[in-house]
Formats: C-alpha cells, sequence, structure tokens
C-alpha cells in the first residue's frame, strides 16, 4: 500500500530565506540526468528541494523513502505512484509489471518506465528524498540501468546524507552530474542575517549574527534551535557564548535546551509521538492517550519546533528526523516502559486501519514477537506472493523462540529465501528446523506434524537438488511420499505466476549431467505418474521427455509428453503446462508432424489463464519464432523480431536466455550474422561463469553456424569442436540435430579434417560420436578415411588383444607370430596414435573409433 502522504511536496513556510545562489545550482538539475544533494542531517536538503520545486516551472513527482521502502516492488511503485499524482494514467505498463511480483518486476518494470517516461510530452523532474534509507542492491541496480538510459528530458534529484551507493564516474564524465553538496546548502554569513530578521523576533547584532554563524559553520538546524533556545534565554550574550562547540555538540546541546523547556505534558507527548514515520490527531491520541493531541500539533508548528506538514491540510505531520532521533534516544533511556508501549499503541491503531505493514515495524520495535508472529501468519500468503524482501526482513529480526512451535511460518520463511535466491541461508535454515519439527511431535497433532514433516523433508529435496546431487534428491523424495503422500503445497506455489529464470522448472538448464538425470527422473516420472491428482507430476513428465529428446528416443519421449497433456491436474499450474506443451511442440515437429507442433503452441496462449500472460506469452512467441524458422516460414519470424521488444545489445541475464537464443536465431536468419554473433558472444560468457551445460552447448552450434555463414571456417569449426567435447559426454543429439544441413555441412567437414589430421596428445572428440550425429541427421559417412585404415590389420588385431588385457606373449601365441613381432607393431600403433604406452593407446583408439 502506497501512504499517499509520502507523495506530497512537503509544505514550504512563507518565511523561508530566500536562496537564489542554491536555487541557480538546483536548476542546473534541469540540464542533467542526475543532481544529488548530500549532506548530513539537519542542512535543509528537503527544505532546498521544497523551496525549489514551488519555482522550477516544469512537473514534479516527489517520494519520500524511509525503511520500509528497502523493497523492489515497494520502491518503484512509489515512484510511479509519484508521477502518477502529477499525471494521472501515467504508468500503466509498469504497474501491471509490478503488480506480478518481484521476478516479473526485475526483468520487465524498468524497461516498461523508461518507455512512458519517453513519451513523456515535457520535462519531469523526480526527487528521491532520504535515498540513504535504501540499501537494497536490487533497487541499486535498477536506478543504475534507469540512469544510464534515462531520456534527456526527465531528471533525477536524490537527496541523502552520504554518498550514493550506485556509479556516477561515468555520467559525471558526460557532464550529465550536477552535486550539491553541504558546503552549497549551509548558510552564508549574509544569508544568516536575513535568517534571524525575518523568521524571528530577536534583535541580534551583527556581531552576535556572525558568532551564531561561525560557532554553527552555518548549520541551518544548528541556528534554528538557537533561535528557539534564545527566546527563552534571559540573557542573550551569556547564552550565545555558552556555544563552544561545532555540529555535533551544538545539537545535542540545544536540543536538550529545548526539549526541557517544554512542559512535562508536551515532552511526554514529544517522546511518546517520536516513534511515529508521520501522524495525525487520532493516531496520536492511541499513542499518548492524549484526547487534545490536535492541538499540540498545532501548537508545535506554531512554534517552529522541528515539525513538518505533510498536507494542506494540516491533517498529517512528521518530526525533522534530526529531533525524532534525538526524541528516541530520550525515550528508549528515560522511560523504556512506556516507550515500549507506545510501540503497541501505534501497533494496535494501525492495524486497526489496515496498516499491516506500518503496525509490524512498531510490533518489533516494541519486541512484542507474539503479536508481530500472529499479524506474519495473517499476512503470510500475500507476503509470499508479493512481498518477500518484507518477510524475510520481519522474521529476521524476530528471536527464534517466537516461532518455535509455528512450523508454517518457518517453511514460508524458507519458501521465501529459495524465491529471492539465498540457498545458502535456506539450506541453513532446513538443516537447524529438522531438528525442531521433530521436537514438535508431541506438541502437534499427528496430520500436523507429518505435514510440517513432509514440508521440511520437500525443502531438503530442493536443496540436495540445487547442489546438483540427484541421489541425495531422490532419499529425500522418498520421505515427502512417506510423511506427505498427497504432496506439499510449496511444491506448486505461485503456479499463476511468472518468476522469471527457474531451475525448478525447466530441468536442464540446470543439471547438467544427463546420465545422472536419467536415473532420477525415470524413477520419479514412473512413480508420480500414477496418481489421479498430484500436478508436480507435470515437473517429472515434462523433464523426462526432454531428456528422452535430447537423445533422439522420439517415440518414447512423445509418450511421457502425451501423458503430461492429458493431465487435467497439470493445466492449471501455467509454469509447469508451458514445459509440458514446449516439449510436445517440439516432439512433434521431429516426428514429421508441423502443424500439430504449430497448434500446440497457438492452443497454448489461449489456455494460460493467469495474472502473467503477457509475460508468459513473450517466452511462447519466442518458441513460435524460432518453429516458425525450422518450418521454413522466415516471414513471421522476423515480424516476431520487430515486435519482440528484444535488441542484441541488452544486457543478458539467466532470466531471459530462452528469448535471447530466439534473437540471436532468428537475427541470423534475416542476415544480421554480426549482431548475432555478438550476442551469442555474451551468452557464451554467463552461460559458462553459471554453468549452464545445455544451453551453452546450443550457444557454441549456433556461434559455429553463424561463424560458418561468415566465411571463418577455421573459427567455425573450433567452436563446433567445444561443443562436441562439452556433449559427448552427455549423449546429446537432437540439439545438433535440430541445426539441419548447415550443422550437417560442418560436422562433415570436421570429421573429414580429423580423418585426415590426427592431432597426437589432445583430448579429441570419438569420431564414433560424429558419425553418430551425422546418421542421425541422414548423412552416410561412407568414403571418409578411417583411422582403422591408418593402421594395418595386424596391428588392429594386436591393439584388439591389447585391450582384451593379454600380455605380448599371449598376443604372439594368439597370432603366430614372435615377441619381437609383437614389439614391433606395438611401436608402430604408438607412432601412428601419438602415444607412448597401452593405457593412452586404448583411449586414443576408443576416441578415434578404431576400438568399439
Amino acid at each position: 500500500m502506497i501512504v499517499r502522504t509520502k507523495l506530497h511536496i512537503p509544505h514550504v513556510r512563507r518565511e523561508l530565506v530566500a536562496r537564489p545562489r542554491l536555487i541557480r545550482t538546483l536548476n542546473e538539475g534541469m540540464k542533467v540526468k542526475l543532481t544529488h544533494v548530500s549532506a548530513q542531517a539537519g542542512y535543509g536538503k528537503t527544505t532546498a528541494l521544497g523551496q525549489w520545486t514551488k519555482q522550477c516551472g516544469a512537473p514534479v513527482a516527489w517520494v519520500s523513502l524511509d525503511t520500509r521502502d528497502n523493497d523492489y516492488i515497494q520502491f518503484w511503485s512509489g515512484v510511479t505512484a509519484s508521477i502518477q499524482e502529477r499525471v494521472p494514467g501515467f504508468g500503466e505498463a509498469i504497474c501491471s509489471f509490478l503488480e506480478k511480483g518481484l521476478w516479473a518486476s526485475l526483468e520487465h518494470a524498468i524497461p516498461a518506465l523508461l518507455n512512458d517516461l519517453d513519451r513523456f510530452p515535457s520535462e519531469l523532474a523526480v526527487v528521491l528524498d532520504d535515498y540513504h534509507f535504501i540499501e537494497s542492491p536490487d533497487i541499486h541496480n535498477s536506478l543504475t540501468y534507469l540512469l544510464e538510459r534515462l531520456p534527456s528530458h526527465i531528471h533525477l534529484y536524490m537527496a541523502s546524507r552520504s554518498e550514493l551507493p550506485i556509479p556516477t564516474a561515468r555520467l559525471m564524465a558526460k557532464g550529465e552530474y550536477n552535486q550539491i553538496t553541504m558546503q552549497d546548502l549551509r548558510f552564508q554569513l549574509d544569508e544568516g542575517q536575513v535568517f534571524f530578521q525575518v523568521t524571528t523576533d530577536l534583535r541580534l547584532t551583527s556581531e552576535q549574527v556572525a558568532e551564531l554563524h561561525y560557532q554553527t559553520e552555518g548549520w541551518i538546524s544548528g541556528l534554528e534551535l538557537a533561535a528557539i533556545s534564545l527566546k527563552q534565554s534571559a540573557n542573550i550574550a551569556d547564552t550565545i557564548h555558552q556555544f563552544n562547540g561545532r555540529q555535533h555538540h551544538i545539537s545535542d546541546y540545544l536540543l536538550e535546551e529545548v526539549f526541557h523547556h517544554q512542559s512535562e505534558e508536551m515532552r511526554s507527548f514529544l517522546i511518546a509521538t517520536s516513534i511515529l514515520s508521520r501522524m495525525n490527531q487520532s493516531l496520536c491520541q492511541a499513542v499518548t492517550g492524549q484526547k487534545n493531541s490536535q492541538q499540540y500539533l498545532e501548537r508545535l508548528e506554531q512554534m517552529n519546533l522541528f515539525i513538518i506538514p505533510l498536507d494542506d491540510q494540516r491533517e498529517w505531520y512528521r518530526y525533522h528526523h534530526l529531533f525524532s532521533e534525538f526524541l528516541q534516544r530520550m525515550g528508549s533511556i528515560t522511560d523504556p516502559d512506556n516507550w515500549v508501549q507506545a510501540h503497541r499503541n501505534a501497533a494496535c491503531w494501525l492495524e486497526n486501519y489496515g496498516l499491516d505493514e506500518d503496525a509490524m515495524e512498531h510490533f518489533l520495535a516494541g519486541q512484542h514477537y507474539a503479536d508481530a508472529v500472529r499479524l506474519i501468519e495473517k499476512n503470510l500468503h500475500m507476503l509470499v506472493q508479493s512481498q518477500s524482501i518484507v518477510l524475510i526482513r520481519w522474521v529476521s529480526a524476530l528471536p527464534e523462540y517466537s516461532f518455535a512451535e509455528k512450523p508454517m511460518v518457518e517453511l514460508f520463511y524458507i519458501s521465501v529465501l529459495f524465491g529471492v535466491g539465498k540457498w545458502e541461508a535456506a539450506s541453513l535454515r532446513i538443516e537447524q528446523a529438522q531438528g525442531r519439527f521433530q521436537a514438535l511431535k508431541e506438541n502437534l497433532t499427528d496430520a500436523e506434524w507429518k505435514q510440517a514433516m513432509g514440508n521440511i523433508y520437500f525443502f531438503s529435496a530442493v536443496t540436495s537438488y540445487l547442489q546438483k546431487d540427484l541421489v541425495k534428491t531422490s532419499e529425500y523424495y522418498e520421505l515427502v511420499e512417506q510423511y506427505m503422500p498427497e504432496g506439499s503445497f510449496f511444491q506448486t506455489m505461485r503456479r499463476y505466476q511468472y518468476v522469471g529464470y527457474d531451475p525448478f522448472v525447466d530441468f536442464f538448464a540446470y543439471i547438467n549431467d544427463l546420465h545422472a538425470a536419467d536415473a532420477f527422473l525415470s524413477r520419479w516420472a514412473v512413480a508420480l505418474e500414477k496418481k489421479a491428482n498430484y500436478p508436480f507430476a507435470g515437473f517429472f513428465l515434462a523433464s523426462y521427455s526432454k531428456l528422452l529428446y535430447e537423445w533422439n528416443r522420439l517415440e518414447e519421449a512423445e509418450f511421457y509428453a502425451s501423458q503430461a497433456l492429458g493431465r487435467r491436474d497439470i493445466q492449471p499450474f501455467v509454469r509447469i503446462f508451458i514445459q509440458v506443451a514446449t516439449s510436445a511442440s517440439t516432439i512433434q515437429q521431429a516426428l514429421g508432424n508441423p502443424n500439430q507442433a504449430s497448434e500446440l503452441l497457438a492452443e497454448l496462449k489461449s489456455q494460460i489463464d493467469s495474472p502473467d500472460y503477457q509475460l508468459f506469452t513473450l517466452k511462447i512467441e519466442a518458441e513460435q519464432a524460432c518453429l516458425a524458422l525450422r518450418q521454413g516460414a522466415a516471414e513471421d519470424a522476423f515480424v516476431w523480431l520487430q515486435g519482440c521488444g528484444l535488441a542484441h545489445t541488452d544486457e543478458v541475464s539467466l532470466h531471459q536466455v530462452l528469448e535471447y537464443l530466439a534473437l540471436a536465431r532468428v537475427l541470423a536468419a534475416s542476415g544480421q550474422l554480426e549482431e548475432a554473433l555478438d550476442l551469442l558472444g555474451r551468452l557464451n560468457q554467463l552461460l559458462r561463469k553459471e554453468d549452464r551445460l545445455r544451453d551453452r552447448i546450443k550457444v557454441l552450434i549456433m556461434q559455429s553456424v553463424v561463424l560458418q555463414r561468415l566465411g571463418r571456417t577455421a573459427d567455425a569449426l573450433t567452436q563446433l569442436e567445444t561443443a562436441l567435447q562439452l556433449a559427448e559426454p552427455h549423449g546429446y543429439v537432437r540439439s545438433f540435430v535440430d541445426e539441419g544441413a548447415e550443422i550437417s555441412e560442418l560436422l562433415t567437414a570436421y570429421l573429414k579434417t580429423r580423418s585426415s589430421n590426427p592431432i597426437p596428445n589432445t583430448p579429441m572428440v570419438s569420431l564414433a560420436y560424429v558419425r553418430q550425429l551425422l546418421q542421425a541427421l541422414q548423412v552416410t559417412t561412407e568414403g571418409f578415411i578411417s583411422f582403422k585404415e591408418i593402421l594395418t590389420e595386424q596391428e588392429t588385431k594386436v591393439l584388439q588383444l591389447i585391450a582384451d588385457g593379454l600380455p605380448n606373449k599371449a598376443i604372439a601365441l594368439h597370432l603366430t607370430i614372435t615377441s619381437e613381432t609383437v614389439k614391433y607393431h606395438i611401436k608402430n600403433v604408438y607412432r601412428k596414435l601419438g602415444v607412448n604406452n597401452r593405457v593412452l593407446a586404448l583411449q586414443r583408439a576408443r576416441e578415434l573409433g578404431i576400438l568399439g
């Protein structure tokens, strides 16, 4: 929920000091992308920006940030809402992505925002106040991306107490960075003179103002505090002389002076309400118990006592950060019990008004952990679906004992850690939770305990899977079956949602060892397929069909894909069903049924029932573009190229590897070979770094094809050999076969080169494997020189007997030759194969297809 007062430009008092020099510097920000206003608390960052907005002449969107904006979706929702305050209807595209959850937002939200900003009809300034509260790397990275591509008529102003955690050197080098520092913000002496003349009733001499200015170094809040203190002083000259320190000491001294000059009732009100990030009369009354809270608020504003109206109606206020921090320190020290109770009162009021997130912050701050856990349980499903970072922050702030007997809180927390990629943290909590859950057996019903154990074993299986230990994964699935044969809610959580790159659904995007995968999938595809209402079975059936397809076992692959397609329980689970349908389409194309392949993808688009429909269709349309190329309908693929919104210069990530593979393929088909090669090179780097074997093999194969089209045959064969070396141990076939005639030519050229030019002492691809691929491509290998022809018939017999384990004397007896003749043949074999011992000779002979 967006708190609307955060989007209001703070109220500016009429009697403020005019600051033309500072305003001119702020105006320079309308010529650049980024203006950073940087200074510690009390230097007037917010006030200066508020003054500037009144004379800017362009629309200004404003967001006052706080710690609760450390959530990607919350942050960008606030930014978008602030622009909508000025331009109703703005940002429908980004809003739709933000509503879809974290993964959809990370991939698509900022590009959508940039597109909308690019269409903005006039200049626009966006102010992010108090950015020092933001610590999220995702937010920092997205802002960096935004600034690199920000249209020239959009200007970002950021105010913070510290240096920005985003790179600014490039902007500075391009003249796109305007920095306003503490030196720019502090009052000059003439401004200090005007301040005391215009905003106070004090009659100070020029010398006294000069002394105050010197003592405070032009620190605006210091001068304001001094003015408040001097109004209550019996001897102004003596009070001024007592200011004997710099900023830190002056602030503590003056704040204490101002605070202690208030009535006891006012001090109590100030301390109790200092915990509030924003307040109105009703909330203040709930926290303090004082029915005349509105009078206190108005009195504080009349005294200029560091209170800021947040709306023109004077309904909502907040304290200056400097003042609230001082009051909170005082409250926690002088009256900790009442301070804790104030947090509880605030939390109860906020929860009653539906502001659960704000209420939670107060329950945690006041250490009311039972209420905090209750509020988490109340909002579990919503938090997991759309506010993962918030849930992590909340549970991390709770002591373990507070939810020790709440297994569902722990389980949801673990699921969120997995969802945001914190796999190690999730694994540690799973290990700890297993023992705790075992101990809960006497405290829970049998059904509750079995559900808790089944779920924790499911998450243990997930951890093993992420470690690529499929044997251990299978053992944990056996335990899941024992405790929870009906399956776990967490197996199909977020079934309608788009989650970007998902190793839990696209099995072979993550698991490299196809033989280990075969043992795992064949076991569980058969076991779970028998269950009538078990949608998670679709994961195994789709994955197994893909494995069998890669090994060119098409009829078996079709069987398992058809089994999955026919299951009604899978269809509502969009993320799984897409894997099933796209696999089935690929299989039908390979079986020579192009119409059925096309229909499967077209029907898939019409069957998706998800709020993330648009995101899912982007992936389906990329599949359709690749299918169009295979079917010879290049024009359809080129239409997709024009409207897909992707470019070869984009920054690539795991989240959209398949879409960018499709882009590279269509670019190459349209003759944009260099662009395709550039994109493939960056994909190869990414996939090598992330150890994603399947997709890296596909990229290497495509690189070899593109290089061949560019006439760079030697480079093409080098990339092809790398692909073959990676693919052979796992038996990849269709990744090569699906490239058709061009890969046939390259494999043929590779086979000819290798047959005539053996390379000694290097790891080599088995020529038998190359012939297997060519056979699958229905290319005859007759006529190629074989290494069997390089060795004589007798040398080949000797080599075979060595492989059978016979010593030289036994070989001589078997072939009816002398031992010396055997040694002669072995020496020739070593020379021809480029080796120097029996073990290497046998290894090389198998690589070259001489021995079976």
